[in-house]
């Protein structure tokens, strides 16, 4: 087979060996792939896969089931599905665990499909079981047009949940508020925590879900409610930061720090299983949607990571594999 591979920090497409299955997981044909901020991290050597998981790029993908390992049943086989994976998406064929393989939603493509997985476990995962989320909260999503931020706004809106957000331009922030957003403050233009406390009324907001990390933990914080949860899942604002403890204790304020890649093999099938019964059915519907700003074909990866390096997307760059 054919895949990615990293050589002096240039994407080639090469041969390599098809992986080999394990207990319990499935081969995939992969017909599309998409574009993580990890896997930039990955290639610049700061964000290894866990032990044991492929190199190969590529946090998750979509095509067919078309061998199936042992000790599975044969229930999958020739099915299309979406996966999300702990690497490997950049290729022809990659292996996965049977539990985080799923059904792809009615009617959508390979491209729509592998737009799917990474986002919406990472949203869910951090509202729903992280934090917590109850219908009625209220959240802040920082850098709320990327494929994460996209997903969580149409969550929000779903499961009866008033969100804001930040972005990076006037129009990012107009069209968080298509898909549901009540409100959005430009990163560069004013200070988020003085817009959250205007919005709610000096209250604060429920939960915060945040891919930045050292620069905004005062200003999250600030604007965070009593009995309010931080949930930090990215670090490009920086790893380090002035913890306020006084005022973090006095209203009983959690931060929560969560990451997706490296957990257990159970821990990411319980979180297919929540997705494909509360949310893919309303992706079945349309009533959600998967959010691509754009596709292109795997062999202009380079372009690909430069676009989503540059900060000008809205929702998710897709890696078409195969016609």
């Amino acid at each position: 087979m054919k895949a990615i591979q990293i050589e002096n920090d240039t994407l080639r497409w090469e041969e390599t060996a098809v992986p080999s299955l394990r207990r319990g997981e499935v081969l995939i044909e992969v017909h599309a792939s998409a574009v993580n901020r990890a896997d930039l991290s990955q290639r610049a050597g700061k964000y290894p896969p866990p032990p044991g998981e492929s190199e190969i790029l590529g946090l998750e993908c979509a095509g067919v089931v078309v061998e199936i390992g042992e000790g599975m049943p044969t229930s999958k086989l020739g099915k299309r599905v979406c996966a999300l994976l702990s690497g490997g998406g950049y290729a022809e064929y990659v292996t996965v665990p049977s539990s985080q393989a799923v059904r792809i939603p009615d009617g959508l493509d390979f491209s729509q499909a592998a737009a799917l997985p990474e986002v919406f476990a990472t949203a869910f995962l951090n509202l729903f079981l992280e934090a917590q989320l109850s219908a009625g909260e209220s959240v802040l999503l920082h850098a709320g047009a990327s494929g994460v931020g996209t997903a969580a706004i149409q969550l929000c809106r779903e499961f009866k949940n008033t969100c804001y957000v930040t972005a990076g331009s006037k129009e990012k922030i107009e069209y968080c508020r298509s898909l549901g957003a009540e409100n959005g403050s430009v990163r560069t233009q004013s200070n988020f925590a003085d817009r959250i406390l205007e919005w709610t009324e000096g209250r604060g907001v429920d939960v915060i879900l945040d891919p930045v990390g050292g620069s905004y933990l005062e200003d999250n914080l600030r604007c965070l409610a009593t009995d309010g949860r931080l949930v930090v899942i990215g670090l490009m604002g920086g790893g380090s930061a002035t913890l306020p403890l006084r005022p973090m204790m006095v209203k009983r304020q959690r931060i929560i720090g969560s990451t997706l890649r490296a957990r257990t093999i159970a821990a990411k099938a319980r979180i297919m299983t929540e997705l494909e019964r509360k949310v893919w059915p309303l992706i079945d519907s349309r009533t959600i949607e998967p959010v691509m700003h754009c596709v292109y074909s795997i062999c202009e990866v380079e372009q690909a990571h430069e676009l989503v390096a540059s900060n000008a997307t809205i929702g998710k760059v897709v890696l078409q594999v195969r016609d």
